[in-house]
């Protein structure tokens, strides 16, 4: 995060159809738009068979990034969020795109998870909205995703991320613009058949109003009212009027006589309408609405509780917490000794008084228990998997494995080769950041409410020494073995510890 509140940020949403970004001005914790740009890049239909994104549609999307960054070049680090989402999610070369497209941005892009995209659509459809008692279903149609999520004022209860998007079922049932009866019948049957395991968690009894947040929706819509098939968003009667009548066509350029129908919407069209017609079916919705909010509004009010000391992050650590019953205690006074430990590193260490990098440290301090829930042996790795496989509401994919990583390494043998793969500057920082979260949970072994004496610790590139009070370490044998123990492990990985 930025040091000083930055009077404007931005968010950009690398979406399996379209990018987005949206630029905001913040003033006195008041958000005003100011700019946003869109482009049609079809992500999702450079996907192979082998989910490998090809060069073209990589070189598509990085031109269309250069003209974002341009907009964005002169923002501060931590005043941007930039997500990525299905097919970034998919795609197997992804990283590889990801290094290019952080150069030309000059900021990081994280990939995250279907349910994190349900929960940041959610944020930005309730802040277009404002404050509701009632119970809302919000949907939203991307490239390679559907996301369905009920919740209630800015809070979403129920989250799902279905692999199906208005890209790739347009791809998969109307190859080159070909229509059929037949097809579209088959199209909305995939939809449901996504959808049918999440059915009764979605259906019409559990919410009182439907919303939609999408382009393909938006589009619909303006069909819809523009033909006078419907005064009111999107209702069941004008869906199968426009269902009817894409029906009757063999090639999608024939639906160019529809009104409000966007040329650059005409290939995706037919698969967002399969998409919407068999939730319709399936959850018994009748009408819905079409919100202005959807993920980028959602990652700017996400960006901005970062911003105000509400990280979504620092909840989602205390759920998890509590809910693996870690020792909390235990973890306070780990916590403390590394704010020590920081504090004398200050000098010579530059990430040690990085506010985006302790958190991430004591992050780890109060999650590298939560695997002895399972079991205590090998308990480190239990506690890894977890952060690393869970659905962590404000973590991108890249948080939860650099969080996982030091986690994992926070015992026993210690492994460099582990953070060679970690996102710059995370495969250096999260070294040292391991280190001495390994230190400061050793001197706490004891699980003792004692406070430990005043020492010193320094660090260079690959050498640590701890100095505590004379006599100490004689009086606690224990601890001794446990740092000879640990220097025996460091030293295998390369480094030297000492202490006296």
């Amino acid at each position: 995060m930025p040091n000083k509140t930055p009077e404007i940020v931005a968010a950009v949403d690398l979406g399996s159809n379209s990018f987005h970004m949206i630029v905001c001005s913040l003033k006195d914790g008041k958000l005003q738009t100011i700019d946003r740009l869109k482009e049609t890049v079809r992500l999702a239909s450079g996907l192979d068979q082998d989910n490998m994104l090809d060069n073209n549609t990589q070189n598509r999307a990085l031109a269309c990034l250069e003209k974002f960054a341009q907009r964005i070049h002169h923002f501060p680090l931590g005043s941007v969020r930039i997500v990525g989402t299905n097919t970034l999610r998919t795609a197997k070369n992804a990283q590889q795109f990801l290094i290019k497209a952080e150069q030309i941005l000059n900021h990081p892009i994280h990939i995250i998870s279907g349910i994190e995209e349900a929960r940041l659509i959610y944020l930005g459809v309730a802040y277009s909205l404002g404050s509701q008692a009632q119970l809302r279903l919000v949907m939203d149609i991307g490239g390679g995703s559907t996301e369905y999520i009920i919740g209630t004022d800015d809070t979403p209860k129920d989250k799902e991320s279905l692999n199906m998007g208005c890209v790739t079922v347009s791809n998969r049932f109307f190859k080159d613009g070909q229509l059929s009866k037949s097809a579209f019948a088959e199209a909305v049957l995939f939809a449901q058949q996504q959808l049918e395991p999440f059915q009764k968690k979605f259906q019409r009894n559990h919410w009182h109003q439907a919303i939609g947040a999408s382009g393909s929706l938006r589009s619909i819509a303006k069909v819809l009212q523009a033909k006078n098939w419907s005064n009111n968003g999107i209702t069941k009667a004008g869906l199968e009027l426009l269902v009817a009548r894409i029906q009757q066509c063999s090639h999608i350029n024939e639906l160019l006589s529809l009104p409000e129908l966007d040329v650059e919407r005409l290939p995706v069209f037919a698969g967002g309408v399969a998409i919407v017609y068999a939730t319709f079916k399936s959850l018994g919705i009748e009408q819905m609405t079409v919100a202005d909010g959807a993920l980028r509004e959602g990652l700017i009010q996400d960006l901005l509780g970062r911003l105000y000391n509400h990280d979504m992050r620092a909840s989602t650590v205390q759920v998890l917490a509590h809910r693996y019953r870690t020792d909390i205690d235990h973890a306070a006074r780990i916590k403390q000794t590394l704010n020590t430990m920081l504090a004398q590193l200050s000098k010579k260490c530059d990430w040690s008084h990085d506010e985006n990098v302790i958190q991430f440290l004591l992050w780890a301090a109060d999650l590298h228990e939560i695997g002895i829930d399972i079991a205590h042996n090998q308990y480190h790795k239990h506690s890894a998997y977890l952060i690393e496989n869970g659905d962590l509401a404000g973590f991108s994919r890249q948080d939860q494995i650099l969080l996982s990583t030091i986690v994992r390494s926070h015992r026993r043998k210690f492994i460099p080769a582990l953070f060679i793969d970690l996102p710059a500057p995370w495969n250096k920082q999260a070294t040292y950041l391991t280190l001495i979260l390994r230190l400061a949970i050793l001197l706490h072994r004891n699980r003792d409410e004692q406070c430990l004496p005043p020492f010193k610790i320094t660090m260079s590139k690959t050498k640590i020494n701890l100095k505590f009070p004379s006599n100490w370490l004689s009086q606690f044998p224990l601890t001794h073995a446990d740092l000879t123990q640990e220097a025996e492990y460091l030293k295998a990985a390369g480094y030297k510890l000492e202490f006296c």
